[in-house]
């Protein structure tokens, strides 16, 4: 690898990480606006996706520009092809973490602790740890981490499906909380697809290391194979 081609590599590295960054606290503290029933994080989340939109642009611009310059060979264009990849679901999961937001409005002045049938806290959680832990593999090029956040989808999708019960029963129950249920509902909706994003990201990380395309492989375990990265 020409010492230029690495410059630009490392730079794509700091600005994909940096996105990941702005993205995971913007999760954490959509979030955390519903936890605390508190509108004004709710707006400050919203008002930050332009930064994340801009940071998206930026980085499919610089990946472009090494295609283009550097014609990079091997780990090198997997490493900035994935990256064209992980820029999107990074965006993508800012978009929802703003749906998550929005619904956090309504609930702020609608929603009691008690109100919440389903286990909202635990699926965060989840969700959120998937997020870090595909940013983690991303940092260590870590094919094996990456494959421990695609069967945590899995307990997320099972959460997910449990929740319509739940909800399904509290409508039952108290039939003017209508609202507030289906606004919860929307909200694992949204954490659902992220974690949807985050398993994207992982299995992104797995073809950067290892070559191995698994968008059609969500269930299957991966083979054991080579991870250096140096080819």
């Amino acid at each position: 690898m020409s010492l230029h081609l690495q410059r630009q590599i490392d730079q794509l590295k700091k600005m994909i990480l940096a996105l990941g960054a702005q993205v995971e606290e913007s999760l954490q503290q959509a979030i955390n606006a519903i936890d605390q029933r508190d509108a004004r994080i709710a707006q400050e989340v919203i008002e930050a996706d332009h930064r994340i939109d801009m940071a998206e642009v930026d980085i499919e611009e610089e990946c472009m520009h090494t295609l283009a310059l550097h014609q990079p060979v091997a780990f090198d264009i997997r490493y900035v092809v994935a990256t064209l990849k992980i820029n999107t679901e990074l965006e993508r999961i800012g978009d929802l973490t703003v749906n998550i937001a929005q619904k956090a409005f309504f609930l702020a002045k609608h929603l009691r602790i008690d109100q919440v049938p389903f286990d909202l806290a635990g699926l965060s959680r989840l969700v959120r740890l998937m997020l870090q832990q595909s940013l983690d593999a991303l940092v260590n090029i870590d094919a094996d981490l990456a494959e421990k956040v695609r069967v945590r989808d899995d307990e997320v999708d099972e959460i997910h499906r449990g929740m319509y019960q739940c909800i399904e029963q509290a409508i039952r129950e108290d039939v003017e909380l209508v609202r507030v249920y289906i606004h919860l509902l929307g909200v694992s909706r949204d954490l659902e697809r992220i974690a949807d994003h985050a398993v994207n990201i992982a299995e992104d990380v797995i073809y950067m290391a290892r070559g191995d395309i698994m968008r059609h492989h969500r269930n299957q375990p991966i083979n054991d194979g080579d991870t250096n990265v140096d080819d």
